[in-house]
């Protein structure tokens, strides 16, 4: 499956998703233990998020959880377009999280090669943006509004209903000039959902592929994972892991994660031990790397 972004096109692998590193330059994030308050240390982050194996990385100006206020347009613009600006610059792939028109605009201006809506593309204005730049457009289902806590009665199909919205959303960007190899889709987990409900749909990521285009899986540190384990977001990267094992294994094309490093490493002897990725070469003088010394 082939995937644009921009001047960018990808061809996407089936096995290896490629990795969305998580940089977030607003200052109510859930899950970051460490607050990156400067823009130098924000692109610092990315970087070396990159330099770990991300292929892609998501900048956020606005978290999204809901007992925080939404920020101004022009507050959430300043906060990330010195960083999409920054990193489109050192010729890093720029994704965006948000739902907001002039956002958007604004971080596509300073070369942002992804738009990622959270709000099910509530503003189809994200869509022509998307098509006259040429940017992907990653649609994600929710049944609430940005910043709104809400948990809908799915009747018992909350994964009938993700596949349905999804499919209903894809074909607004589609009338709004988006073409398919630059949709992405995401079942939200965590978003208008309890974390059973989460699960639910993670568990059937399988049946997304219907919908014909690369299925982004956001598990990083969710509320899900948390409420598996009894940990607090700063302790949930084994959950995560379980969780990327799964999406995987479901296919997911696009992962999300706050720790990059550790997921590349999971990846790569998982592979290897599967046969699907060769033993690397390494230097076997490395005193490090043996377990008898």
């Amino acid at each position: 499956m082939t995937l644009r972004l921009r001047d960018r096109t990808i061809e996407l692998v089936a096995g290896e998703p490629l990795l969305m590193g998580i940089v977030n330059a607003n200052p109510d994030s859930f899950s970051d233990a460490v607050r990156l308050s400067t823009l130098d240390e924000q692109v610092a982050h990315a970087l070396a998020l990159v330099a770990d194996g991300a292929a892609i990385i998501d900048v956020g100006g606005e978290s999204g959880v809901t007992y925080s206020d939404v920020s101004a347009d022009d507050v959430e613009a300043e906060r990330v377009v010195p960083l999409v600006r920054a990193l489109a610059s050192e010729g890093v792939t720029v994704s965006v999280d948000t739902w907001k028109a002039s956002v958007a605009g604004a971080a596509l201006d300073a070369g942002a090669h992804v738009i990622n809506d959270t709000s099910g593309l509530a503003d189809p204005r994200l869509a022509d943006l998307c098509a006259a730049s040429g940017a992907a457009l990653v649609v994600m289902h929710t049944r609430a509004g940005p910043k709104q806590l809400g948990f809908p009665d799915y009747g018992g199909d909350v994964r009938g209903d993700v596949a349905r919205f999804l499919a209903e959303r894809l074909d607004v960007a589609r009338a709004h000039g988006v073409p398919d190899e630059q949709l992405i889709v995401d079942p939200g987990p965590d978003f208008a959902k309890t974390p059973a409900e989460s699960v639910e749909v993670l568990a059937d990521l399988k049946a997304l592929h219907a919908l014909g285009r690369p299925v982004l899986a956001a598990i990083s540190r969710k509320y899900f994972v948390g409420a598996v384990t009894g940990r607090p977001p700063h302790e949930r990267l084994a959950g995560t892991l379980a969780a990327l094992a799964e999406a995987v294994d479901a296919g997911a094309a696009i992962v999300r994660v706050h720790d990059v490093r550790d997921a590349a490493d999971f990846l790569a002897v998982r592979g290897v031990l599967r046969g699907e990725r060769p033993m690397p070469a390494f230097d076997a003088g490395d005193e490090q790397l043996k377990w008898i010394r």
